[in-house]
């Protein structure tokens, strides 16, 4: 019998949480959700295992939901360590997808905004008909996001224009 539960959030941990969290707000409609959060003290290294730490951050609200939806919680801790390289292919959370009326202006939009592309705008049939153009790219801080648009069945007109 599986556990009663509901999707909360997912955390990203920043460099800096402010510059992200705007990343996020101005190139997708993330909306903060208040308070912002500062955390510290012994409560905190136990329950992060991580001594002399502060936790700071917010959690933003995920386009396309209502008040009740997941959030994104960026944080950035006081005390950090190094980090590899993202990649796609890394076992793990590999990324986060948002879903765009238009794929290439949203990646030219996020690469004005500091991002990075990783690979292609490319456009693939799914096994239930359907296409999906979609891209791989970095926010500011190399996280991975895919970008998103589902066209029709394969057969209709693709309004992708593929």
């Amino acid at each position: 019998m599986p556990i009663p539960a509901r999707y909360v959030h997912t955390n990203l941990i920043a460099r800096d949480w402010r510059t992200l969290s705007l990343f996020y707000q101005n190139l997708f409609g993330c909306v903060p959700v208040p308070p912002e959060r500062h955390y510290e003290g012994p409560d905190l290294e136990r329950g992060t295992g991580v001594p002399g730490t502060e936790l700071h951050g917010q959690h933003l609200r995920l386009p396309g939901y209502g008040d009740d939806g997941p959030t994104l919680e960026i944080y950035s801790y006081t005390v950090s360590t190094s980090s590899v390289a993202p990649a796609v292919n890394r076992p793990g959370f590999g990324h986060m997808a948002f879903e765009v009326p238009d794929v290439n202006r949203a990646q030219r939009e996020l690469l004005d905004a500091g991002g990075t592309a990783v690979g292609e705008i490319v456009t693939l049939r799914t096994s239930a008909g359907m296409s999906v153009t979609w891209c791989y790219c970095t926010d500011p801080e190399g996280n991975i996001l895919e970008l998103q648009s589902w066209g029709p069945k394969t057969g209709e007109a693709d309004s992708a224009g593929h």
